[in-house]
């Protein structure tokens, strides 16, 4: 790195780079936070502060940062073969290694994958499969796909359709036709007021996707798609009743299954997919971020025997694919992270150990005069602040109370993400129970601080 000052580069970026989910010139004016180097769960920025990453990167970085072992299997890898494609009826050993190794670590009926770079990328080939599909069974009118109200899936043009984000669809036309949405299984916004249990209130949330399909036509319906865990809409975990009751609701009108496993894919929630920790059997899966904890971009799709039989004995030419499909660097990469994951038996740590840990610490959050609610599922978890505890009451939207609690979060070392006032984290798979304990720490110490400005705002 070029020896700079963090006024230099911060002048640099907002010069030149354009952010994602950025408000360009609000960031230019602010000046950006410079990452400059990482080790296991913390971050240095160019001040020399240290952060820890409750966060993963972005869901990402499930072995912690600095893993020799993945350095030195892309640095092997560029050293053989750089790149080359999966097009003209080629492949490379750590294209077609992976793709048996994603075979085995995957529910019984995945046995293929196809390769691409990212979520997003997943997604739109989801889409273009799962239409494919039902071209080949003489069901072409099977196009529409339903998914939730706050689901995120990406953000190219049918990733962001299938999200359900209204920011999203707000900007570029958005959704594009044949995909359409229900409502999110969040129980305390929705179930709660309602006077519902949990369990109760998943059923009612099931019962939204068939209403869905009876509604547009069932020989209408291609496919839903969902996350086990709704993650950048602020962790939103279902409850136990809700998946399986789609599940039945898939079989019932025969549409496929599509469980969006980029976030909870490869131990986050404490088995190696959240469809296992649901009790779903989805036809095909989504996964990208974990597959290399985000040291370099993969992505892809598991396709199940059901889709995959169709595709490959009547489909012909599929005319999909990206350039860096398989590519051999970010595949010699995945296969070193999983076997990782395996060596280290970071699932089972998840499972058996931290999860069940970080449950505990993070229910004394309840406690909290600021808290509403606080729940967790394996390594994942989201603290919901509100005004007004045993009534439940938000606070107003322009207050920006989440906002507020991230910037202390930030100014005390620690990233902490802010979806509207449901503050989330979901820290590597790497994390010791003393780290936890670190981060418990700066949390409860940040709520203090929010609840202390929130006290001053109203005079108290």
């Amino acid at each position: 790195m070029s020896e700079r000052t963090t006024a230099q580069w911060q002048a640099a970026d907002a010069a030149h780079f354009l952010h994602p989910f950025t408000d360009f010139q609000s960031l230019a004016a602010k000046g950006t936070r410079v990452i400059t180097r990482a080790d296991n769960i913390h971050l240095w920025d160019s001040e020399g502060k240290k952060i820890l990453d409750a966060m993963s990167g972005l869901w990402c970085v499930n072995v912690g940062y600095a893993q020799q072992a993945l350095i030195d299997a892309a640095t092997a890898q560029l050293t053989q073969l750089p790149f080359y494609n999966a097009f003209f009826q080629t492949a490379t050993p750590p294209a077609i290694e992976l793709a048996e190794l994603l075979a085995e670590v995957t529910p019984p009926q995945f046995e293929h994958v196809f390769f691409c770079n990212s979520g997003s990328e997943g997604n739109d080939t989801v889409v273009r499969m799962v239409r494919r599909y039902w071209d080949l069974l003489g069901q072409p009118a099977r196009k529409l796909i339903i998914s939730r109200n706050n689901a995120y899936h990406g953000s190219t043009m049918a990733g962001a359709s299938l999200s359900g984000m209204s920011g999203m669809h707000a900007q570029g036309g958005l959704p594009i036709p044949d995909i359409t949405h229900i409502e999110q299984p969040y129980w305390y916004e929705l179930g709660r007021p309602l006077g519902l249990s949990r369990d109760d209130f998943g059923r009612l949330a099931a019962s939204w996707l068939e209403d869905k399909i009876l509604a547009v036509g069932p020989e209408r319906v291609a496919a839903f798609i969902g996350e086990p865990i709704q993650g950048a809409g602020g962790v939103i975990i279902p409850p136990a009743t809700y998946w399986p009751a789609v599940q039945a609701i898939c079989e019932r009108y025969g549409i496929l299954l599509v469980s969006d496993e980029v976030i909870c894919g490869f131990g986050r929630t404490g088995q190696w997919w959240g469809s296992e920790t649901f009790g779903t059997r989805p036809d095909l899966m989504t996964f990208a971020k974990g597959v290399t904890s985000g040291y370099i971009p993969l992505g892809g799709v598991m396709v199940g025997e059901r889709v995959a039989r169709v595709l490959i004995e009547r489909g012909g030419e599929f005319n999909h694919g990206y350039t860096y499909s398989g590519h051999p660097v970010a595949c010699a990469v995945a296969l070193a992270n999983i076997r990782l994951i395996r060596r280290e038996r970071l699932v089972e740590r998840v499972r058996e150990d931290t999860g069940p840990y970080l449950a505990t610490q993070f229910a004394s959050l309840k406690e909290h005069p600021l808290v509403g609610d606080a729940e967790t599922c394996g390594l994942m978890g989201a603290v919901l602040l509100v005004m007004d505890k045993r009534a439940g009451t938000p606070f107003a939207a322009e207050l920006g109370v989440g906002m507020l609690c991230r910037g202390h979060c930030f100014g005390n070392g620690l990233i902490m993400r802010a979806v509207g006032d449901r503050m989330i984290i979901a820290p590597p798979l790497v994390i010791t129970r003393a780290q936890i304990d670190d981060m418990m720490a700066l949390i409860h110490r940040c709520l203090d601080l929010t609840w202390a400005d929130v006290r001053a705002a109203d005079g108290a």
